[in-house]
């Protein structure tokens, strides 16, 4: 009876350290609040831009991505307005040739350069501004200007040909390293693996992408429209990045952020990530990767 009895305390024991359920995610708004889907919907849909700050590798992300736009294109109709930086500007034609049923998907995909990820991750999203007749807008500077920058400065920009910069946010970009996003940066590249070196164009690439993005969103951007933007969380965490530019041309402009943080434990959001966006999904952090 004893050893029994023992066997079930064991046993209770274990059954313990398990939790009930198993969420998928959590939703808290900037002051780490718990919040509905449904009233982040209902609150993110007045807005001008909505920014989704995905984890490139994560299903929870990139499910929500879709989820998201869904139902906000069931308030918004045909108001609503698709962007990501997963596709680069020059590009955009046969994006929307693409969209406008021209060709099927496999010539778009053997002409159009994406992501590794693009068939599990994007595609049900530009599958659905296709069969909405929506707008897909590719936001982001063609890769090769980035790495210019990245190894020459924002000036090395100027001496491009004027057909190169259709596909560039106009010059000169406004570089400014005190921005939230920016500082963060040079502090990586003091760490292992960055050559220990401190290299000022390291942020200026990214800046170039950020103020692109801007640009694009904002040329896109007619009045009465809602603009779902998907990018990496860095671009847009903090009210920083993308949002950076698109306050300087546009201060009245309304926006909405959503970011993507993992932790151990999702019952309540680390006070690290408090105020980096207007909502914040918190995914385990032994959620399973898309690549």
């Amino acid at each position: 009876m004893k050893s029994t009895a023992t066997l079930l305390l064991i046993a209770a024991m274990g059954l313990a350290a398990f939790k009930s359920d198993k969420p998928a995610y959590a939703l808290y708004d900037n002051e780490g609040k718990k919040v509905k889907y449904e009233k982040m919907i209902e609150n993110i849909s007045k807005t001008d831009v909505v920014f989704f700050g995905e984890l490139h590798d994560n299903p929870i992300s990139h499910w929500l991505e879709y989820e998201v736009t869904a139902d906000l294109h069931r308030t918004a109709g045909d108001r609503l307005v698709l962007g990501a930086e997963m596709f680069e500007a020059d590009n955009q034609l046969l994006l929307d040739e693409y969209l406008s049923k021209a060709y099927e998907a496999d010539k778009f995909e053997a002409e159009v350069k994406l992501w590794k990820n693009y068939k599990t991750d994007y595609k049900p999203l530009v599958e659905f501004a296709r069969k909405n007749n929506l707008p897909f807008i590719a936001t982001n500077v063609p890769r090769r200007y980035a790495s210019i920058v990245s190894k020459k400065g924002l000036e090395s920009l100027d001496s491009l040909p004027d057909e190169s910069k259709r596909f560039i946010a106009p010059l000169p970009i406004h570089y400014d390293p005190e921005v939230r996003s920016y500082k963060d940066m040079m502090q990586m590249t003091g760490m292992p693996g960055m050559g220990g070196k401190v290299n000022d164009n390291f942020p200026k690439a990214q800046a170039i992408k950020d103020a692109t993005m801007a640009h694009f969103i904002l040329k896109n951007l007619d009045a009465g429209k809602v603009f779902i933007h998907y990018n990496g969380s860095f671009h847009s965490e903090n009210y920083s990045g993308i949002i950076h530019y698109l306050k300087r041309e546009r201060p009245d402009i309304k926006v909405s952020t959503i970011t993507t943080v993992l932790q151990a434990d999702t019952d309540s959001l680390k006070a690290e990530y408090l105020n980096t966006a207007d909502y914040i999904i918190v995914v385990p952090e032994t959620m399973t990767r898309t690549y």
